[in-house]
């Protein structure tokens, strides 16, 4: 395969990329962090496409979910280019939440998640941070066949120089279930053995054409050793038939990721800074062509994954006129977008529209409205975040949490949980009762008590003149739609 760029083919570079990943990933891995939609698993939908009252993650919102699971099936049957989806409701119904679902539906795809307001604050033009973030939504899985020596380790020997001085040297001994084989090692691959620490008793799968190590696990012959080496250790059968063997390798990466790694300006390392800069349109199309040829000789194939862009009220005219266009390539990933206005105005514009869309782009949409959750669904929601918090909370302060939200937003009482639980264990206590609701709720204002507050004490703040004539624009009567 002919290289795009000068300085190694593009397998060589995702190959780059796979290992850096790969050694980030084993850093952070024991990092565990719970977030907003963390819970979600799915639509929660059974083979009818019928949303199921509380499944998956999902609670209510039963009409929009059953909309979501029909469009799912027509994008996997590839009906949906050219088109986008509009998920409108008011702040807190679950509209993030839903587009996360589909995502998990489609399975291992790219998924983007944009807030619009980030376009305007990137240091390049809008139709490149727009590109980009469509490019990052399309996957390319770039299979290869490739040479791999897998077997169980039974001995490994590495000769040292008296000195101690210049390059080790040394012999892996592997075994399958029919044969065995001494190889030779080199410095480089006794660092890799001595990085994945891999011992006796253990089955490793050797790339050849990267020198990469895999440790797949301890051999069940090891079994009986299950008590020194932990309860985490993952136990697997002794291959057999031949140590080498040639195995079909599948490479998932997107299309973003290739760009960067093939422009001169930047190299892959921009990927992990984020300041990537614009990609040349030479560049982005040297490698649509190479991924053609890929996929017309069955090397390749495109995975269109999904965009998620918040606030999409945000966008001004030229950037719908980019998305008009961008929708109609056939690589075009699934656009979902949200918002929560009504009518209002385009921006930079003086004209009005439904949820600050052009109606000739609106025209494109898929439209899902969402609707306010009910008091029991909200409980629901409130328990379901318990869990995923690891917060064990008392039926009666589950029941006066669930009266907050109704009274004020389904977020602010989603905030109260990790705080309330932090209040409970300051007295010792594994189970969050009612006064740690309550204690939590007067020290941190929802946006009703905010706003009161303001009103009481505004003589005391800066800059709190008010012009004349512009006083009723100071009156706050609803909540704010960007909550």
């Amino acid at each position: 395969m002919a290289c795009i760029h000068q300085g190694g083919c593009l397998i060589c570079r995702v190959y780059q990329l796979e290992s850096i990943i790969t050694s980030q990933a084993t850093e952070v891995g024991g990092l565990e962090r719970t977030g907003a939609h963390s819970h979600i698993r799915g639509l929660g939908l059974d083979e009818k496409l019928e949303a199921r009252v509380n499944s998956q993650g999902m609670v209510g919102q039963l009409r929009a979910r059953r909309a979501a699971g029909v469009i799912l099936k027509v994008i996997k049957q590839g009906k949906i280019s050219g088109r986008a989806i509009l998920m409108a409701g008011a702040p807190g119904t679950g509209k993030t939440a839903i587009a996360m679902a589909m995502s998990q539906e489609l399975g291992d795809v790219p998924f983007t998640s944009l807030s619009a307001s980030e376009i305007f604050s990137m240091e390049m033009s809008k139709p490149e941070s727009l590109t980009q973030a469509f490019r990052r939504s399309i996957g390319v899985r770039i299979k290869e066949e490739t040479e791999i020596i897998e077997g169980e380790v039974v001995e490994i020997q590495i000769d040292r120089s008296v000195t101690g001085v210049g390059p080790k040297s040394g012999k892996l001994t592997l075994k399958t279930t029919d044969m065995e084989t001494i190889y030779d090692l080199g410095q480089k691959m006794i660092d890799s053995l001595t990085k994945e620490k891999v011992m006796a008793g253990d089955v490793i799968q050797i790339d050849k054409v990267a020198g990469r190590i895999t440790r797949l696990g301890r051999s069940f012959t090891r079994a009986r050793d299950f008590d020194a080496t932990g309860a985490d250790v993952k136990f697997v059968q002794c291959p057999d038939g031949e140590l080498q063997k040639r195995k079909e390798v599948v490479h998932m990466v997107s299309l973003h990721e290739i760009d960067v790694i093939n422009s001169r300006q930047q190299g892959f390392l921009a990927l992990f800074s984020g300041d990537t800069g614009e990609i040349k349109p030479e560049v982005r199309d040297q490698i649509n062509q190479k991924i053609s040829e890929w996929c017309e000789e069955g090397k390749a194939e495109i995975v269109p994954g999904v965009l998620f862009i918040d606030e999409i009220h945000m966008l001004d005219m030229e950037c719908f006129s980019f998305l008009n266009r961008a929708l109609e390539d056939t690589m075009a990933p699934v656009v979902i977008m949200a918002s929560n206005r009504g009518m209002s105005r385009i921006r930079g514009t003086n004209y009005q529209s439904p949820h600050g869309v052009p109606l000739d782009f609106l025209d494109r949409l898929l439209i899902i409205s969402t609707q306010a959750y009910g008091e029991e669904e909200i409980k629901q929601i409130l328990k379901i975040r318990c869990d995923e918090e690891e917060v064990e909370m008392a039926d009666d302060a589950l029941s006066v949490l669930t009266k907050v939200a109704t009274e004020t937003s389904l977020r602010y009482a989603i905030h109260l949980i990790s705080t309330s639980h932090l209040v409970a264990q300051k007295r010792q206590a594994n189970k969050v009762d009612v006064a740690d609701i309550k204690r939590v709720y007067s020290l941190f204002l929802d946006e009703a008590r905010s706003v009161q507050y303001l009103k009481d004490y505004q003589d005391e703040y800066l800059y709190n003149e008010i012009v004349p004539g512009q006083s009723d624009s100071m009156t706050v009567d609803q909540p704010s739609a960007s909550a």
